[in-house]
């Protein structure tokens, strides 16, 4: 057995042949299946301009998966607080709080979850780009719920409703020791992206921990990791389904990102060789095999880094490959 906690990030993957739509609609079908195998969580990323990831408004969505379940938390993995106004999103997920109450998560981060020229689509000046002031926008978002916006700034005089009174748990999220850091300082539970920043992990786990403060929230560090897992019956089967994630990720490092490709489409590319690379980092961090195979890698990087929860994403083309995952992992590799 793992002895963590499990949860879900979900991206909403659009595969070929497939449309935004139907990827919306498996993605409620999955976070009902996840709830009913017992995770903890099921979260949403947000990224913008990419074919084949549907999950651009994560409190949209979860506000639609919020009808179709009951006890598992929702939350956002997570909102990209410089693309937006914390006044809204304390708005957004002060509702869903109040819809949902005791089940939110609102994690943080402070990238932008895409390119630059989308960046400033969204942020709208190059300014905006350019500043990173997201600790003044976290004091700003944290006093819209709790009320402390100090009497001398300009916005003090705005109630955020529904948001004053209706706080979902606070996570920062982060790929490198800057959200570690900050998240230590504040005492605030702590999500490092491990699978696609695996290079940094230890550092950021080790940073965390180091400046980590009590708080009203906690008394002692909490880490969740981030983690790629692909699990079938075997270690060949899961291999042939990781496929197109690693296409995937080339085709976006490149500047060519499209929909989710189909095992077909990976086994018949052919990768340059420092396409080759990229899709190597990618396999570096991801654990994908037999139930005996992931059981191992999990219970590695556990033991590693000291992770009290695991929150696995998991890509594949077919959607009931996604599902099969998912079910052998919470009820062999976790539970088994």
């Amino acid at each position: 057995m793992l002895d963590v906690a499990l949860s879900v990030l979900d991206l909403a993957p659009v595969g070929e042949g497939s449309s935004p739509a139907r990827a919306l609609q498996q993605s409620l079908e999955l976070a009902q299946h996840v709830e009913r195998l017992g995770y903890g969580r099921y979260w949403v990323a947000e990224h913008h301009n990419m074919p084949g990831i549907a999950s651009s408004s994560p409190p949209v969505l979860l506000a639609a998966v919020g009808q179709r379940t009951s006890t598992i938390r929702l939350g956002s993995g997570g909102v990209m607080l410089p693309n937006h106004s914390p006044l809204v999103v304390a708005e957004q997920f002060g509702m869903l709080e109040a819809l949902h109450p005791g089940r939110i998560d609102l994690g943080l981060g402070r990238a932008p979850g895409t390119d630059q020229i989308t960046a400033l689509a969204l942020r709208r000046t190059r300014e905006r780009i350019a500043v990173d002031d997201f600790d003044s926008q976290l004091g700003e978002l944290l006093g819209y719920f709790n009320g402390s916006i100090p009497d001398e700034h300009p916005f003090s005089r705005i109630t955020a409703t529904p948001g004053l009174g209706y706080q979902p748990a606070i996570w920062l999220l982060g790929s490198s020791d800057y959200g570690a850091r900050l998240a230590g300082r504040l005492g605030l539970p702590y999500s490092y992206a491990h699978h696609f920043a695996s290079g940094g992990t230890d550092e950021a786990v080790a940073v965390y921990r180091d400046e980590f403060r009590p708080s009203e929230v906690l008394a002692e560090p909490y880490l969740m990791l981030g983690v790629a897992v692909i699990c079938a019956e075997t270690d060949e089967r899961a291999q042939w389904l990781a496929g197109p994630g690693r296409l995937a990720m080339v085709r976006l490092r490149s500047g060519r990102p499209g929909l989710y490709p189909t095992p077909e489409q990976a086994a018949e590319y052919s990768f340059t060789p420092s396409e080759r690379e990229i899709a190597k980092g990618l396999g570096r961090s991801a654990v994908v095999g037999s139930v005996a195979t992931v059981q191992r890698e999990l219970h590695a990087l556990i033991e590693r880094t000291g992770a009290q929860e695991l929150m696995v994403t998991t890509m594949t083309h077919g959607h009931v490959d996604r599902m099969t995952s998912y079910r052998l992992v919470a009820e062999e590799v976790w539970r088994g």
